[in-house]
């Protein structure tokens, strides 16, 4: 890689620029295939909990959510290849693969504490449902129940 980022000429920035581009493709899809592929292994035990054993159920859902994992960050990664600074020299261009390489990171880091905010609500629901216990009655901003009258005991 030295090789190719040591060219000189008219074309070096651009060769580098390429070069970069195209490591920061290579690291950024499989960062998000080995995320996705860690979260599909993972989170199914978490899903058929959630949907009360239903595998069948919790195998689709895992499946969608990784297709959606997919597209989301995938998407990101390509959108995000053309902004930023060019690549001059091999210094700049790793330090702005680097950068790349963080955000795509952060993003990945979001869209799994997304995901597990959104799978601890579905887990709550169905257990609650499992168990018997009654949702929560809304309130209003004062604190007061809706449906009900005070001191009625309905």
């Amino acid at each position: 890689m030295n090789a190719m980022l040591a060219q000189v000429g008219p074309d070096a920035g651009s060769n580098t620029t390429v070069v970069m581009y195209l490591v920061y493709l290579l690291i950024s899809v499989a960062l998000t295939v080995w995320v996705a592929k860690t979260l599909h292994k993972n989170g199914r035990i978490f899903l058929v909990d959630s949907f009360l054993g239903n595998e069948g159920l919790a195998d689709s859902v895992n499946h969608l959510l990784v297709v959606g994992f997919y597209l989301i960050n995938i998407g990101f990664v390509t959108l995000a290849l053309k902004y930023g600074d060019k690549a001059t020299n091999a210094q700049t261009g790793l330090e702005i693969l680097s950068t790349k390489i963080g955000l795509v990171l952060v993003v990945l880091g979001f869209m799994h504490f997304f995901n597990l905010l959104v799978f601890s609500k579905m887990r709550r629901r169905a257990t609650q449902h499992k168990h018997g216990t009654p949702p929560p009655v809304p309130q209003d901003a004062s604190g007061r129940t809706h449906g009900t009258q005070r001191g009625s005991g309905v």
